[in-house]
């Protein structure tokens, strides 16, 4: 089959680099987002998607608006879009442009985590598991009929970033089994159920805030959630301090009011929650580098009843 393929960020790379191995289809054009600056310096800055494409020959094009850019997608006569986090919505217009319409692979087991920051939010709401749902697109928000699923454990470690980076690595076996389905020409068509349906929002950093009135294992999976964006991030007085890698203790009897400091010492730096404590084990104060808890106490000693917040 002749593909367009439409998408933005990096989670989107092994099924592009499939798409362009395979005898069996042929990628024949490329939308990305424009070039976006980057930086301190910001250094205007092309998608690894366009870097790809480019690199393989295939044309690419990046328009503001892609509502706006229906001629230029029609010209490359597609029989189908895949879209993978591109990062506008596609009207009515575009989706129609593909004979057999436009696929979106989504990083979540749908309904479940709609929106744009599904891979954060199953970490951050205790999900056992997730994956990668490969769904037929209409104008709504991640509502469209599924045409397969593919499931993946949630390990006890998993952040944000080795979630991504899974679920990237699953997604082209998926999409290969879709495109089969799809050739068909009787694909499987499943709609949703929209009362089970939860919707996660664009992440800011603020998202990042540490409440310490939680329960430190929810405390425990937002910062794996939140690695590594929009990161967590505390205040120690009147200084920012990033948390890169903490662990809940919650069996804890007698803990003082939240963001209290408990203990410190080479194995971490022990925080008072809503419920249980807090172990933080790699942190970074504001203008500084990312430091074990023993090597940051070093340089910056806490004590017992210090208080962050």
């Amino acid at each position: 089959m002749r593909v367009l393929f439409i998408g933005t960020g990096d989670i989107g790379l092994p099924s592009l680099e499939w798409l362009l191995s395979t005898p069996k289809h042929e990628v024949v054009g490329v939308v990305t987002q424009p070039d976006k600056p980057v930086g301190r310096k910001q250094v205007l800055t092309p998608p690894q998607i366009k870097v790809r494409a480019q690199a393989a020959g295939i044309p690419v094009i990046q328009p503001p608006k892609i509502r706006h850019a229906v001629e230029e997608l029609k010209a490359f006569n597609a029989n189908v879009a895949i879209v993978v986090a591109y990062g506008q919505i596609l009207s009515r217009a575009v989706l129609d442009v593909p004979k057999f319409g436009c696929l979106n692979i989504h990083a979540s087991l749908l309904p479940r985590h709609r929106g744009a920051a599904p891979i954060q939010a199953a970490i951050r709401d205790g999900d056992a598991e997730t994956g990668v749902t490969i769904m037929f697109m209409d104008e709504g928000l991640d509502t469209g009929d599924i045409l397969l699923m593919k499931r993946l454990r949630i390990a006890a470690e998993d952040t944000g970033g080795s979630l991504h980076d899974k679920l990237a690595l699953q997604a082209p076996a998926a999409l290969e089994e879709a495109l089969d389905l799809l050739a068909t020409g009787h694909p499987p068509r499943e709609k949703q159920d929209d009362a089970k349906a939860t919707h996660v929002r664009k992440l800011t950093r603020q998202d990042g805030r540490i409440d310490w009135t939680c329960p430190a294992i929810e405390l425990d999976r937002l910062i794996r959630a939140f690695t590594p964006w929009p990161g967590t991030f505390c205040m120690l007085k009147d200084t920012q301090m990033k948390i890169h890698r903490a662990q809940a203790i919650p069996e804890a009897n007698a803990c003082p009011s939240p963001g209290t400091i408990v203990s410190t010492n080479a194995n971490g730096i022990v925080v008072s929650c809503g419920d249980g404590l807090l172990n933080l084990l790699e942190v970074q104060i504001e203008g500084g580098r990312r430091l074990s808890a023993a090597d940051f106490l070093r340089g910056h000693p806490l004590e017992a009843g210090d208080v962050l917040f």
